[in-house]
């Protein structure tokens, strides 16, 4: 090895320095988690390389199989990891190591939260593993030259995680990455030969690369041995993987210290085999509401990793799930485009969704506790696929869970099924309301008379809820309906004679409702005695065919336009402020107004002239007190 070039310092990015400062003191705790991150990076340089030597045979370059080696020497104080992969120009360690112009930095020291076990497998999620090197290194040497490239265009990088770091170009005869470090006295631990086979055999047996060790940590040829078992766990038979093997393997793919809520092992065979393995997580991952940050599915094809986060494999409301499918009748070469419009793996997707829901099916029936748990993370998500996944609509409806005014807490534990068992057998539809939050939804006026009748309404407070309904048009012939939009059907709620009383108060406020209308022309679509009020003097129904209030707000959160509906503003017939009104009162225009703005607000909209709002509430209120007085 000879240089070619002056070596230079280099300052790292204030991120970084945070980084390495919070990393070292947040996991001082789980130090040994370093090796498991220089494998898992070395073992994805040699898929990267594999992958891209489909196209290009010549960065292969002499051929040699590839593989990872750890060595060690004692005297020295140092461990090395060397992989044969793709490597690294000069550009790609100043940005890889130097900068990290990554949103994942900035999150995972959001995310530290003194927790070391938690702490030990976000540095893998947020991506930022190399830096745990730090952890037990006073000193980090990098060589590395990018396949394909000259032996002139080698690098070499050096720090002591002070703040600063030196890079230097060289000549490097072998393609990969080497990295030694330089142990502190307190971690010679690492340079002993059980404790490296240990943490292999702990966290990193089941990589497919033969990971090498020579015994005594010399670099002869002659004696290196394998520390790993090198098999793809999935391809093994099920009744030979035992549940700590398989929780192993779940941690290494998804970073998380807590075992999954289930794994689902299959095999397919036939025209079309592969082999899947599927974990659903007990808790939701850091990165769950960003649809772009996905990296659910490995996919392989004849156990040759091809690509991760392979979204064709899985749907978004499943993002959740990780696994592997490795699948042996797919080309090598597979491209991202072949993915999206390949049949087999749409069949593979299709068997793979109904694989996954079958499994939260049978937990929803027989383990409803653990179920519980499971929506109360990921409920969200999976109500995503009412809107995208019409084949499967039918099962998913039954995978749901809301609140409803029959629940004791806010907690979403009630089912479609469940809440059709308990309907009158009058009952004609599935009632519910929409709103920005559980208590706004759980207080609308809107609930009034469903709450006198004793007929229960599923409160909809998820921003999803919105699409959900608008997809979910009936359950078991029994129509969802919204009591915040339309008219109501009194067959529910009034005995004859209620309803013949109803349409007597409908005509003696006729002419009171008109000369609202009026006061509120251009606000309201129109001004009617309502149904399903009891306690309330006023509130506001979108008509049937328009959106509701609700879904406006979102929207417009969105940057969307909505369609410009009006309301329906509907007035209580028998609460005191409505019946000490009449066509001639003086104040009708200030009291209709305050009415309008205090309906508007019980169902969460914002007000658009509030001052003008306060003034007209004072200045009925001070007129009020005067006539008492």
């Amino acid at each position: 090895m000879s240089e070619n070039a002056a070596a230079k310092t280099h300052s790292f990015q204030t991120e970084v320095k945070q980084l390495l400062h919070l990393m070292i003191h947040s996991l001082y705790s789980n130090k040994e988690v370093f090796l498991r991150e220089l494998i898992s990076n070395g073992s994805d340089a040699c898929d990267r390389l594999r992958f891209a030597a489909l196209t290009d045979e010549g960065l292969m370059e002499a051929g040699e199989n590839l593989r990872l080696r750890v060595t060690f020497d004692k005297k020295e104080k140092t461990i090395t990891v060397n992989d044969n992969g793709v490597g690294m120009s000069h550009d790609e360690v100043v940005q890889n190591i130097g900068t990290i112009a990554r949103s994942g930095t900035r999150q995972f020291l959001d995310a530290l939260s003194g927790d070391t076990a938690n702490d030990a497998n976000l540095i893998g999620q947020f991506g930022v593993g190399f830096y745990s090197v730090f952890l037990v290194a006073e000193k980090v040497e990098l060589t590395t030259r990018r396949a394909g490239d000259p032996a002139s265009a080698g690098v070499r990088w050096s720090s002591d995680g002070g703040g600063e770091y030196l890079i230097e170009t060289v000549e490097l005869a072998d393609r990969g990455t080497t990295i030694t470090l330089h142990l502190r006295d307190e971690d010679k631990e690492f340079v002993e030969d059980f404790r490296i086979r240990g943490i292999v055999s702990k966290y990193s047996d089941h990589i497919s690369l033969p990971i090498e060790m020579h015994p005594q940590g010399e670099d002869t040829k002659e004696e290196w041995e394998a520390i790993n078992s090198g098999s793809a766990l999935w391809s093994r038979p099920k009744n030979e993987i035992t549940v700590e093997e398989y929780e192993r393997f779940y941690t290494t793919l998804s970073y998380d210290s807590e075992a999954p809520l289930a794994t689902l092992h299959n095999r397919v065979e036939g025209t079309l085999e592969y082999t899947s393995l599927f974990f659903i997580p007990k808790k939701a991952p850091f990165d769950l509401w960003d649809r772009e940050q996905r990296h659910g599915i490995n996919l392989y094809v004849r156990r040759i990793f091809i690509m991760d986060d392979a979204k064709y494999l899985m749907p978004s409301f499943l993002r959740f799930v990780r696994g592997v499918v490795d699948a042996s009748d797919l080309p090598l070469n597979v491209s991202r485009e072949f993915l999206q419009n390949n049949k087999d793996i749409d069949r593979i997707r299709a068997a793979s969704v109904k694989k996954v829901l079958s499994e939260l099916t049978r937990l929803a029936a027989k383990e409803p506790e653990a179920y519980a748990a499971f929506w109360k993370e990921f409920g969200k998500v999976l109500k995503e696929g009412m809107v995208e996944d019409h084949d499967n609509r039918t099962v998913l409806s039954d995978l749901l869970r809301f609140s409803s005014t029959r629940s004791k807490d806010l907690e979403q534990t009630q089912s479609l099924a469940g809440y059709f068992k308990r309907m009158p057998m009058k009952q004609k539809a599935i009632y519910y309301i929409t709103a920005d939050s559980h208590n706004a939804a759980s207080t609308s006026p809107h609930l009034e008379i469903f709450r006198k009748n004793d007929v229960e309404v599923l409160l909809l407070s998820d921003p999803v809820d919105e699409w959900l309904v608008s997809s979910l048009n009936e359950y078991k012939d029994k129509p969802l309906k919204s009591v915040a939009k339309g008219a109501l059907d009194l067959d529910d709620f009034a005995s004859p004679e209620d309803k013949k009383a109803s349409e007597q108060k409908e005509k003696d406020l006729s002419e009171l409702t008109e000369r609202m209308q009026s006061v509120l022309e251009g606000k309201v679509k129109s001004v009617r005695v309502s149904l399903r009020l009891t306690d309330s003097p006023a509130c506001l129904v979108a008509d049937e065919a328009d959106l509701g209030g609700n879904l406006e707000r979102i929207l417009a959160a969105m940057g969307q336009n909505a369609p410009d509906a009006k309301p329906i503003m509907e007035i209580n017939p028998d609460h005191p402020l409505i019946r000490q009104l009449d066509p001639e009162h003086a104040r009708l225009g200030d009291w209709t107004q305050v009415l309008f703005d205090q309906a508007a607000l019980s169902e969460g909209a914002p007000l658009p002239e509030p001052a003008a709002y306060v003034q007209r509430v004072n200045d009925l209120l001070t007129r009020a007190a005067l006539a008492g007085d």
